[in-house]
């Protein structure tokens, strides 16, 4: 039996793939520690694993919603969140560490704390990238506008402090790469296929390729229409009250039955009055409506990305950062999606219609979500994170 510890960050994107290698662990009779926030307590307990909050150390979790919203598209402070939090775990976890002595470590990409005490203390350590492995080639796949290159240019002075900040207390970290780009020497295992990975030859063979983890369906949608479209921009940054309003004016009154998921910052009075062909809810279960769906609206994170393309739904794409940017560019690549050219009404609808007028792209999603169901899975997470425990 061995143990293992996991870190991730504070975000349903990161965490939710890693729960299905973990329930796989435990139900293989080895212990597992996962480090995490009390948001995420119960569905982390519901593995089986051991849960271990962080939230006092987290900068994130201090953060106001004003802030919230600069992460991701400031890459200054993101990185100085990171870094904070880093330095507020590491006395915590390596004493933690070395009274445990875990067989392995396994760490979200961006929980930096994680590989860094693994590091240290000599302990073997696997990277969870829950988005697309990073490294010079697939990094094409992120396309910059001009402005996005100036922004990140300037911000690279308050970038390296941050950095320094690292290197004072031993960290091996030399630049914002060493947090963000994945390399050939680690163990990494990343939740998507290697088809749908961005030039996924040119990886080692560290890596392990084990596709999306999908949870079962919750619950049960009621298919009222011949085609379904539904509406989320995920989880973080979704108060777009004047998106909301245009995708109902897009919708009201057609043959199209919507679901809408807008969040628990929008009120369904903003929204208005509703045509009976159209229905919003503060969440819904993702994975049941995306059974149903004939078209995905989509933020494109990867997550939800991934589920939509599991199930052989093509999106219509608003990425609002620069990661789900290199998702979209990539469903685009393959030809499973579209990007509207505004957000006003006409042009959601218009991009709605193409999609279903055009059945290359549910064509093009169901042979990526074949690829997704060939790989792996949360067993092969789990063989790969096993070939590593020393002992």
């Amino acid at each position: 039996m061995s143990k293992i510890v996991f870190f991730c960050i504070p975000a349903h994107g990161h965490t939710n793939p890693t729960l299905g290698v973990v329930k796989e662990l435990v139900s293989r009779g080895h212990e597992v520690w996962y480090y995490s926030y009390e948001l995420m307590r119960e569905k982390i307990e519901d593995t089986g694993a051991k849960f271990i909050p962080c939230d006092k150390y987290d900068r994130e979790q201090k953060l106001t919603p004003k802030e919230a919203e600069r992460l991701g598209g400031d890459i200054a402070f993101s990185t100085e969140v990171l870094v904070d939090t880093t330095l507020a775990l590491d006395d915590a976890v390596c004493r933690e560490m070395e009274q445990l002595k875990p067989d392995c470590i396994v760490a979200d990409s961006m929980a930096v704390w994680g590989k860094a005490v693994a590091m240290k203390l000599g302990i073997p350590f696997v990277s969870s990238t829950t988005t697309f492995a990073f490294n010079k080639h697939s990094a094409k796949i992120m396309k910059q506008s001009p402005k996005g290159l100036l922004s990140m240019l300037f911000a690279m002075p308050k970038v390296n402090k941050h950095i320094k900040r690292l290197q004072d207390k031993g960290y091996p970290i030399n630049s914002i790469l060493d947090i963000i780009q994945n390399d050939d020497n680690t163990h990494t295992v990343v939740y998507t296929s290697p088809e749908f990975q961005p030039c996924a030859d040119t990886f080692s063979d560290k890596y392990a390729f084990v596709g999306p983890s999908i949870r079962p369906s919750t619950g049960s949608i009621q298919k009222e229409r011949e085609k379904l479209v539904y509406i989320s921009m995920g989880t973080v940054k979704n108060r777009m009250l004047p998106f909301y309003r245009n995708c109902i004016a897009a919708f009201e009154n057609t043959d199209y039955q919507v679901i809408m998921s807008v969040g628990q910052q929008v009120s369904m009075g903003e929204l208005g009055e509703l045509s009976a062909n159209i229905k919003a809810f503060h969440r819904v279960d993702q994975i049941a409506v995306l059974e149903k769906a004939d078209v995905f609206i989509s933020h494109c994170g990867m997550n939800s990305a991934s589920e939509s393309l599991y199930f052989g739904v093509p999106l219509v794409m608003l990425p609002q950062t620069t990661e789900q940017g290199g998702v979209a560019e990539r469903v685009l690549q393959l030809g499973a999606g579209i990007k509207p050219e505004g957000t006003n009404a006409a042009s959601i609808r218009a991009a709605v219609n193409r999609v279903f007028d055009d059945p290359s792209y549910r064509e093009n999603a169901a042979a990526i979500g074949a690829g997704f169901r060939r790989c792996t899975g949360a067993a092969g997470g789990a063989d790969k994170i096993l070939s590593l425990c020393r002992g």
